[in-house]
Order: C-alpha cells, then sequence, then structure tokens
C-alpha cells in the first residue's frame, strides 16, 4: 500500500464545490421528465420507451467526482491518468479540457503502444481508473513517490479481494472476462496463475481439457494471450476458482460457473469438489441492475432500441445482446452525432467491432416506439441528446418521393 500522505482513496471532501459543474454537464432536465412520466414520452410519432436502471452506476459517479476533487484539490500540479477514467468519450474530453493528460497517449491526444510512465514527476499527481490498476502499474508508480488518487471502483476491488484468496490456497483463477480489457488485465495481475475466458464456449473448451485431455500445444496456442506466464494446463488447472470481469453478463458468468463446478465434480467426485473448485458472484450490482431492465424493456412492443456507451464499454454491448437474442432491430451508438440523418445511422457492429452506417434504420410516416438504454458509463446529458436527436429527425418533412420503410 503506498504511503498514506501520497494515497487517497476517498476523495477530498470538495463534492459541494464540484457539485454544479458535474450537474451542467453531465444531467438532463429531460431524462428527469422521463424518469418521472413512468420511464415512457411521447412527442409525435415518437415514443421513447426508457430502461428503468441505465446511465451512470454509483462507481462511475464516484472515480468522475474524485477526478474533479483531484483537480480542485492540486489546481497547480500536473495530472495524469493511467487510461480512460471510464468508457465514455464525453467524460474523457472534459477530463483533457481540465489539463488532465493520459499516460497512454501521447500529447497530441494519440494512442501510444504502452503507457508513457517515464513522463511522470515526484511533484505530479496521478489518477487511477475505476476499472483499477495492474499491481506492474502500481510499482511503477510507487518507484515515483508521486501523489495517487485511487478510484477504482468497490466491485472490481472485491473481485481482486477473491482472486488473492484462490492465489493463498494455491487455486488457479479462471475469469470469465476479455483478456485485453483494463479491468481485467489488473486482476490477472494480482494472481501468479490464471485462465481468461471470454465466454461459455471457450469455457467449454477448457472443461473438455480437464476431462478427457488433448493436444496440449494446442491449447496453450489459443489461450496463450490469454494465461499467465508458464501456464501449463496438465498441472495448473487441477484446482480452479471462478472470478470475473464485473461488467459480463451475469447468466453467462452463472453458467460458466456451474459448468466447472460439474467437471470437478466429475474428474474428482462430490466429496472433493472443495479441494478442486471455489466459486463467488462477483458481477457488480449496478450491471445487473441495468441487465434486468434491459430484459424488462425488450418485453414491450418496440419498433428499435438504441444502446448508448462507449464504443469499447463492455457492459454496453452486453446490452445489445440482449436486444440480438430476441431479433430486435438495435444500434450501439456513443453520441447523438451517430444519428447522421433519418436515413442513415452510424454505429457498432457488435459482431466485428468495426463502425458501421445502416440506411433506412428509421421509420417515418407512422408513430413508432423506440426503446432506449445506456451504459454505466454514459451520462444523462448524452442520453438526453441522443432522443432530442431522434425527435428531431422524425419530425423532418420526407423528401419528396421517399417512401416510409
Amino acid at each position: 500500500m503506498p504511503p498514506e500522505k501520497n494515497y487517497y482513496r476517498k476523495g477530498f471532501g470538495l463534492q459541494h464545490e464540484i457539485q454544479a459543474d458535474l450537474q451542467a454537464e453531465y444531467e438532463s432536465a429531460i431524462v428527469r421528465e422521463i424518469r418521472e412520466n413512468g420511464y415512457a414520452l411521447t412527442r409525435g410519432e415518437v415514443t421513447i420507451r426508457l430502461a428503468e436502471a441505465f446511465s451512470f452506476c454509483w462507481g462511475v459517479d464516484k472515480a468522475v467526482s474524485m477526478a474533479y476533487e483531484t483537480r480542485r484539490k492540486f489546481p497547480d500540479r500536473q495530472l495524469w491518468i493511467t487510461n480512460e477514467i471510464i468508457h465514455n468519450p464525453l467524460v474523457n474530453a472534459h477530463l483533457k479540457a481540465m489539463g488532465i493528460r493520459f499516460l497512454d497517449e501521447d500529447a497530441q491526444g494519440r494512442r501510444l503502444k504502452q503507457k508513457a510512465f517515464e513522463q511522470v514527476g515526484s511533484q505530479d499527481v496521478v489518477i487511477l481508473p475505476a476499472f483499477g490498476a495492474s499491481t506492474g502499474e502500481m510499482e511503477l508508480l510507487r518507484a515515483k513517490e508521486c501523489v495517487i488518487v485511487d478510484t477504482t471502483c468497490p466491485w472490481v476491488s472485491a473481485v481482486w479481494n477473491r482472486v488473492m484468496r484462490y492465489e493463498k490456497a494455491e487455486f488457479t483463477s479462471i475469469i470469465h472476462g476479455k483478456y485485453q480489457h483494463e479491468e481485467t488485465v489488473a486482476t490477472a495481475s494480482r494472481a501468479t496463475r490464471y485462465l481468461v475466458v471470454l465466454n461459455l464456449e471457450q469455457a467449454e473448451e477448457v472443461c473438455r481439457y480437464i476431462l478427457h485431455g488433448g493436444d496440449r500445444e494446442a491449447f496453450l496456442h489459443k489461450f496463450a494471450p490469454a494465461a499467465s506466464k508458464d501456464f501449463d494446463p496438465d498441472r495448473d488447472l487441477v484446482r480452479v476458482g471462478i472470478a470475473n470481469q464485473t461488467t459480463m453478463l451475469k447468466g453467462e458468468t452463472e453458467q460458466i460457473g456451474k459448468l466447472f463446478e460439474r467437471t470437478m465434480m466429475r474428474k474428482y467426485g462430490p466429496e472433493h469438489l472443495n479441494e478442486h473448485f471455489l466459486s463467488h458472484d462477483t458481477i457488480c450490482d449496478a450491471t445487473q441492475e441495468r441487465q434486468d431492465a434491459m430484459f424488462e424493456l425488450v418485453r414491450h412492443p418496440l419498433d428499435l432500441i438504441l444502446v448508448i456507451g462507449g464504443f469499447n464499454s463492455s457492459n454496453t454491448t452486453h446490452l445489445q445482446e440482449i436486444a440480438i437474442e430476441r431479433g430486435l432491430s438495435s444500434f450501439h451508438i456513443d453520441s447523438a452525432e451517430r444519428l447522421l440523418s433519418a436515413e442513415v445511422i452510424e454505429h457498432r457492429d457488435l459482431h466485428s467491432g468495426a463502425v458501421v452506417r445502416t440506411e433506412g434504420w428509421l421509420s417515418r410516416g407512422r408513430a413508432i416506439t423506440v426503446g432506449v438504454t445506456a451504459g454505466a458509463s454514459t451520462p444523462d446529458r448524452v442520453v438526453a441528446e441522443v432522443i432530442e436527436r431522434l425527435f428531431l429527425l422524425q419530425s423532418e418533412p420526407q423528401v419528396a418521393g421517399t417512401a416510409a420503410p
């Protein structure tokens, strides 16, 4: 743990000084109106149905508030952040406008191949994002003797505690997540032995190896980027504990946990299960609430769904998966600017990850109902801008000769 004088985890008691800025930049009157109206609002031929849980979660709100407080606390010092504080372009742009520089970008905002910790001086202040920081990054910062402001989400810290318990018991951590994601990188750094599985399909492949063995080299080749150094499936899959990236789909994490439990029971017998398998639910409440609200939203008759959030936001992409699994027309956008016109929308394709354009996305000339939700790192203001843009596009006169889809 860094020296207390250089390490801050609870903010600086300056909430009253930053409240006006946060309200002006991130809150919205129209979103409040929709909430107060039973999460629905009709203008003209468009009815908006808003998910009953969306937008900033408590952990994100805490992280953003702490960043604003840090700028007030240290007005004359150079402030850094190890990477995006949350996955939202508006919030990160505001931090840059406040003079906070990102260690994974150069002075022109271009992404670097690796974080430039050498730029940090002993009098500088470094903010850790809501995703946390790896143990290696923490060691580098301790050596700098700089001020550290830690905004790590408590739910992420809870996963770390679980992984460290597995470590102490000499269990390998099976982490349900995306191995490149900042949170999973930070979590994996707290384990000597780990394997990251993206989904149930990969988990099934690992479990088949546990039960039946297989081509060890092919296994290592496939999972090399997602495994700990010198990982040996014949040695390191004998005792496993389940952990997860906090923003994954809870249902899938539970399925993966039950799959490994059944596998270890078959392999070693029920009487020896506790010697070979450990598990604990570490999906955060906010993620679960937003997923539950999305499941409820898709019960309504909807013409389309707009899912709003940063394109690199894991919890946002999982919200869209719920819509796609039900065959509903849905678009993942990060801002109102992606609604290019009533004819063309720019959005992230769930499967390829590419930003693409779709024509004929908005039905006009008839009443439509649009479901709207947002990831846990999306401000109400961004949601409001999307809704207002949608109302505007639907009310514009159609081009002569253009038929409604």
